[in-house]
């Protein structure tokens, strides 16, 4: 399997390419960052993109779909309907570019975020990072439960070898995550969560754990005083 990859300077925000070969039909997976190198490794290895795959409707993973659809004309585009994405068709399981794709429902960070897995390829969107989860304060979430649930009752239900390939920077693996996620390894129980006092977003809460996050900063799990749980930027935190 042919997988290549262009990741945005500034989000950091990952575009895949995918086929089954050379001289083959191949697909996108998101659609946010400079698309000319894609382009032009699908010139050379003689692929022909058929469909784009989105994983979810944010600026930093569509913003390109009119370069992709100026380049090639025709090209469908799927996506959950939740992301009321322009002229994007519903996905459903099948065969696209000639590889067999299922979507698996991962919400949280938003309602109908979409995870693509191809063979042992999972292509995860704004769901789960390498060492970091996503969070659910961005346009259209949902909750900290669904969050939760996405990752450990689906994504990482996924056989060990299987690779995940993030919306954001570098990829992992489910067995790498079980292990090493410092927001897993709590909701496994395998380590304490913390209780210390802070201010997050302006309001009082408990800081369940303040984790490094894709970008160099920091993703916090917080508690309100309600007891209900949220996953917040780490900027947006005040200890102490």
């Amino acid at each position: 399997m042919i997988i290549e990859r262009s990741m945005s300077p500034g989000h950091l925000s990952n575009t895949y390419l995918v086929a089954g070969g050379p001289s083959a039909e191949a697909l996108f997976i998101d659609a946010g960052s400079p698309m000319q190198p894609l382009f032009e490794i699908a010139s050379n290895r003689e692929l022909t993109p058929t469909a784009v795959l989105l994983t979810h409707h944010h600026g930093d993973h569509v913003s390109e779909l009119g370069e992709i659809r100026a380049r090639y004309p025709g090209i469908a585009v799927y996506a959950d309907p939740l992301e009321g994405i322009d002229g994007a068709e519903p996905f459903a399981d099948g065969s696209y570019a000639g590889l067999e794709v299922r979507g698996l429902p991962t919400p949280g960070h938003t309602a109908g975020m979409l995870s693509f897995l191809i063979g042992d390829q999972v292509f995860t969107g704004d769901t789960l990072f390498k060492g970091s989860v996503g969070g659910v304060r961005a346009a259209g979430h949902t909750t900290f439960e669904d969050l939760r649930s996405s990752i450990m009752d689906t994504l990482l239900t996924l056989p060990p070898e299987t690779t995940i390939r993030p919306g954001h920077t570098v990829p992992t693996t489910v067995a790498d995550e079980l292990e090493q996620n410092r927001f897993v390894r709590l909701w496994r129980g395998l380590d304490e969560e913390g209780d210390e006092p802070c201010v997050a977003l302006g309001e009082p809460a408990t800081l369940i754990l303040l984790g490094d996050d894709y970008d160099g900063g920091y993703k916090a799990w917080v508690r309100w005083p309600d007891g209900s749980d949220d996953i917040v930027p780490g900027s947006r935190v005040e200890r102490g």
